[in-house]
């Protein structure tokens, strides 16, 4: 079973870890003490001939021998090495648990789209379901042991439940060398075809919607068969048991403790124990155990995935949705937040100082600056307002000699800031008084297009006259009204509002 210490490092404390290091199951102690024992035996038993059963000519030998093997020892890779491996392992592992096949999106697709609360809706939904079920039982008994001690044949799978034996006589006869876990999946197409022939799936939108996340599960249970099929390349898996080996057996002679009455460097102390050369041991030995617990998930170790538990769940939970709870409803009533302006949820007293805290609004949102610095800047670099030289940065995007008057495009820009002078306050919405008088009107004005006469100075724009009734110019300032709204093809839903209109 899963170990689990989530709640135990909710929150970080001083030694938060500390109460985690006391814990036997699933602890790197249960994984490793054999091979740590066994490390300690034979560098003692080493260490016990080489004080009281060498002679002193043997003795010298071996003193070369430990100084050769403590110098060489180090050119074996094996923190680079082991420290890709396990990231490759650990990093595969997650994916494998992310491709379990999950009924949850499945079911809830299936009890919106199938309908009817007859014996024939309600056999529908459940045999659909079953059918994902029996899919993953089929591919989980393919790759995991603990799966397969449960179901190690096809009759233990009919007499759970999740097969008929008309449905095994059709398994069986299916002809196929390969694995067979894709067959319920095909069960599960056909019938949903049925189904939207009969009418129980409305339109072919819920169809396409059902048989998309059939093959998202279909996919999962396809990816744990590959993840199964094909391992971490072999020759990686030997290299790092070769490196973590060799370095440590080398260790066994290099870590002992010398004669310090012989002068050699770094050896001017005699101990026992060597503590340090055992938790070098522990953490590189610990971390190839780590790495081999991992690369399969799907055996019985204590870290290894509930498969058994996932089968459970996910048969329980796919039936309660698609049977128990279709067209299960409460009845609809105003929430308790119906009439709050601002809704809030209430905080119980552990929590009410989180109500002191302000919302947080960006990170630039506490930044203080002078009034000085508030200030926009001109980039001409001439005094003023802002907003008066927008005639001369319109001249400085011009080329060279744009402006003068032989130039079209410096009689443009001259023409528009005569004309833009004509605007006055009171006419915001036109940009002159003429622009709603008649054609003749316009052109008494000197409103008209400024290319015509570029030459002659525009006047100034005269005020608009007043309306008066049955003039001329009232035919002409109309305002124009939409006409009636086209009604909206049939499948479309109406407008909002378009009701309310009618009506009116």
């Amino acid at each position: 079973m899963t170990v689990t210490y989530t709640a135990r490092v909710a929150n970080a404390r001083f030694g938060g870890f500390s109460q985690l290091l006391l814990l036997w199951r699933g602890s790197i102690y249960k994984l490793l003490w054999r091979e740590l024992l066994c490390f300690l035996g034979l560098y003692m038993a080493l260490s016990a001939a080489y004080r009281f059963v060498l002679a002193e000519e043997q003795k010298r030998y071996f003193e070369k021998l430990v100084i050769y093997c403590d110098q060489y020892a180090s050119l074996i890779p094996v923190s680079f090495v082991l420290g890709f491996y396990v990231t490759l392992v650990v990093h595969r592992w997650w994916n494998q648990y992310l491709c379990m096949p999950l009924p949850d999106a499945l079911m809830c697709v299936v009890a919106g789209t199938v309908h009817g609360r007859d014996d024939r809706g309600r056999l529908y939904r459940r045999t659909l379901m079953r059918y994902a079920g029996l899919s993953a039982v089929l591919i989980l008994r393919s790759v995991s042991t603990a799966v397969f001690k449960r179901f190690p044949t096809i009759d233990h799978v009919v007499e759970a439940g999740f097969m008929t034996r008309e449905e095994r006589k059709k398994f069986e006869n299916l002809n196929s060398s390969y694995n067979k876990y894709w067959v319920p999946c095909v069960w599960f197409s056909n019938l949903a075809a049925q189904a939207r022939r009969e009418g129980r799936i409305r339109d072919n939108s819920a169809l396409k919607l059902l048989l998309e996340e059939l093959n998202v599960f279909r996919g999962k249970c396809g990816m744990l068969f590959h993840y199964d099929w094909i391992s971490i390349p072999l020759v990686y898996t030997q290299v790092v048991t070769i490196a973590v080996y060799s370095y440590f057996l080398a260790c066994l002679i290099g870590r002992q403790f010398l004669d310090p009455a012989q002068g050699y460097k770094d050896h001017t102390l005699d101990l026992c124990i060597p503590i340090f050369t055992l938790l070098q041991f522990f953490f590189y030995a610990g971390w190839l155990k780590v790495a081999e617990q991992l690369i399969n998930p799907f055996g019985e170790d204590d870290d290894d995935f509930e498969t058994n538990f996932l089968i459970d769940r996910n048969f329980q939970v796919s039936m309660l949705a698609v049977d128990e709870m279709y067209d299960d409803l409460a009845m609809l009533e105003k929430d308790l937040y119906w009439d709050a302006a601002e809704a809030r949820a209430p905080y119980t007293a552990a929590t009410a100082f989180l109500l002191q805290q302000p919302s947080f609004q960006g990170s630039t949102f506490d930044i203080a600056l002078a009034k000085e610095d508030m200030q926009f800047q001109r980039l001409d670099g001439v005094e003023g307002p802002l907003g008066e030289a927008h005639g001369d940065f319109l001249q400085r995007l011009l080329p060279a000699g744009a402006g003068t008057t032989g130039g079209l495009l410096g009689r443009r820009l001259s023409l528009l800031r005569r004309k833009n002078s004509c605007v006055s306050e009171a006419s915001t919405a036109p940009s002159c008084a003429c622009a709603g008088a008649l054609d003749g009107a316009a052109q008494d004005c000197g409103c008209g297009d400024p290319l015509l006469d570029q030459e002659s100075e525009l006047p100034a724009c005269p005020e608009p006259p007043a309306p008066t009734l049955g003039s001329a110019a009232d035919a002409f300032t109309t305002v124009s009204i939409p006409g009636p709204r086209a009604p909206a093809p049939p499948w479309l839903p109406s407008p909002i509002g378009e009701e309310e209109e009618s009506l009116a």
